[in-house]
């Protein structure tokens, strides 16, 4: 009889912590999943992607050789554009990732020095760590890079919107955005279809800029449903 009872109060609790969550997760589907949208004309979204590029000036975000930032207050990094290096620090970890082969990567724990499976564990999550989190700080920049294709989705109201779909490279490769812009090419939001979200087409802003002292626009916030995604501390210099 114990026993019995004992499922009955366990099941009784899955049910209670589940059920919330399952309803509404249902209520986010249902209000704002999308089907992927299809997109065209391929030499105008060129255009377009230049348009958004000469907004933010691309030029100054290039010759921005250094950029650090805090990510959601959780990791931190130093990342040296023109050696292709990144110091990424997080609880008591710091890889110092070496961009162009991981391999020649280095990892301490507590500042000491560590090797083996350990430090290979280490600079996969730095890695991974490093393509969501740096993402969310220049994805714009990124709409030129190996592996992408561009198209023109218009709206509702007429406009046109950017998407861009990485079809290698990053964490995961597959993954789509719908970037829209505003009357000079200034991204203001985009929509995401990626594999690590379960629903399609959620929206994510790109209002909060601050241009950095090498001239570079970066962000600083993003607003994601009821979330808010911080990017403090941004730095960018020569």
């Amino acid at each position: 009889m114990k026993l019995k009872k004992t499922l009955k109060i366990t099941a009784g609790i899955l049910v209670f912590l589940t059920l919330p969550s399952l309803l509404f997760f249902g209520y986010l589907y249902i209000r704002y999943d999308e089907d992927l949208p299809v997109g065209s004309n391929p030499e105008q979204a060129d255009v377009l992607a230049h348009k958004m590029l000469n907004a933010l000036d691309y030029e100054a975000f290039q010759n921005t050789n250094y950029i650090e930032w805090l990510f959601k207050r959780r990791r931190f990094y130093k990342w040296q554009k023109d050696k292709q290096t990144c110091v990424v620090n997080w609880k008591d970890y710091k890889v110092d990732i070496n961009l162009r082969d991981y391999a020649l990567s280095k990892v301490y724990i507590h500042n000491f020095s560590v090797e083996g499976e350990i430090a290979k564990e280490l600079i996969d999550k730095a890695v991974k760590y490093f393509n969501n989190d740096s993402f969310w700080l220049v994805a714009p920049y990124k709409v030129f890079d190996e592996g992408t294709k561009r198209s023109i989705v218009t709206q509702e109201d007429g406009s046109q919107a950017l998407m861009i779909t990485y079809t290698s490279g990053g964490t995961t490769p597959g993954d789509t955005y719908l970037w829209h812009l505003d009357d000079t090419g200034k991204p203001t939001s985009f929509q995401m279809w990626v594999s690590t979200l379960p629903i399609g087409g959620l929206e994510a802003s790109w209002t909060d800029w601050t241009t950095t002292d090498s001239g570079a626009n970066l962000p600083t916030f993003h607003k994601l449903l009821f979330l808010g995604i911080e990017l403090n501390e941004v730095k960018g210099k020569q």
